[in-house]
């Protein structure tokens, strides 16, 4: 299996509403479901995994059932997804509604990057770059 379809570095996110995030993250931006563990309670999500199509992924869950864990700051992540067509998940995002925080636009360093915030406020920058 190739690194990009089995990443070693995992961002993992909590959510006040997992399922919410869920539908955002897959309908919105694009991701695809991969494994979605549910809670005892039949409604929280323990474990989840989406990965994006273009490689990689995330492992996200609620943070109900977890008063064990510290609790992140509500809109306290910021991530960047490498993509080949920015604009597509733009368009996805904008007819959804969502909260684009920056229309696509060129960086310095070569990159044609958007960003946008998921209903719980962390910050996705979707762009060409894929690093040095």
């Amino acid at each position: 299996m190739s690194e990009l379809n089995n990443p070693g570095v995992w961002p993992c996110l909590k959510y006040d509403d997992a399922e919410a995030a869920r539908v955002f993250l897959t309908e919105v931006f694009g991701f695809t479901e991969a494994l979605t563990v549910r809670g005892e309670d039949g409604v929280s999500i323990a474990h989840g995994e989406l990965k994006w199509p273009e490689g990689g992924g995330v492992m996200y869950g609620s943070m109900l059932g977890h008063d064990d864990l510290p609790k992140p700051p509500v809109g306290g992540q910021w991530l960047c997804v490498a993509t080949d067509d920015p604009d597509a998940v733009h368009k996805r995002a904008s007819t959804s509604g969502a909260k684009v925080l920056t229309e696509p636009y060129e960086t310095e360093y070569g990159s044609r990057n958007v960003t946008i915030a998921d209903p719980e406020g962390n910050v996705w920058t979707f762009g060409t770059y894929r690093g040095a």
